[in-house]
C-alpha cells in the first residue's frame, strides 16, 4: 500500500495541472448558449445526489460512523455545486435574486455546516472502526 499512497499526490497534482489547459480551452470554445433535451433529468439527477449526500450524512451521525467526515465533506461540495450553478444559470434573468437569497439563506450556510462536520469528525486512522 505505500507505492500506492506515494502515486497519489502526482497523480492528482497531474490531474489538476492538465484541468487548467483543458479549461481554457473550453473558455475559449464552447458557445455562450447550449440547449440540452435533458434539462430535467440533469436536475433531478443532481438533487437526488444532493439528497443522498444530506441523508447519508444523517445517517453517519446517528451511526457515529466513521464515514460521517467524508460524506459530510461530499454534502458540502454538492450544495457549494448547487448554489454555483442556480446562480451562474440564473444570471442574465430576474430569477438571479432568487438564486442569490437560496444560495446565501440556505446552500452555502448548510454547505459550511456540512464542512464544519466533516473538520471536527474527522476520525483517527489508527482507532477501531466505529461504522
Amino acid at each position: 500500500m505505500r507505492w500506492l499512497s506515494r502515486l497519489i499526490a502526482p497523480f492528482f497534482a497531474l490531474a489538476g495541472l492538465v484541468l487548467i489547459p483543458w479549461t481554457l480551452w473550453l473558455t475559449l470554445n464552447l458557445p455562450s448558449r447550449h440547449e440540452t433535451e435533458n434539462w430535467k433529468t440533469v436536475w433531478a439527477g443532481f438533487d437526488a445526489a444532493l439528497a443522498a449526500a444530506l441523508l447519508g450524512t444523517a445517517v453517519c451521525a446517528l451511526r457515529r460512523s466513521a464515514w460521517l467526515a467524508p460524506v459530510a465533506a461530499s454534502a458540502g461540495t454538492l450544495l457549494c455545486v448547487d448554489a454555483w450553478f442556480d446562480i451562474t444559470l440564473e444570471s442574465r434573468t430576474n430569477d438571479v435574486k432568487v438564486a442569490l437569497i437560496e444560495a446565501l439563506a440556505a446552500e452555502l450556510p448548510l454547505a459550511a455546516i456540512c464542512f464544519w462536520i466533516g473538520f471536527t469528525s474527522r476520525v483517527d486512522p489508527r482507532a477501531p472502526d466505529r461504522a
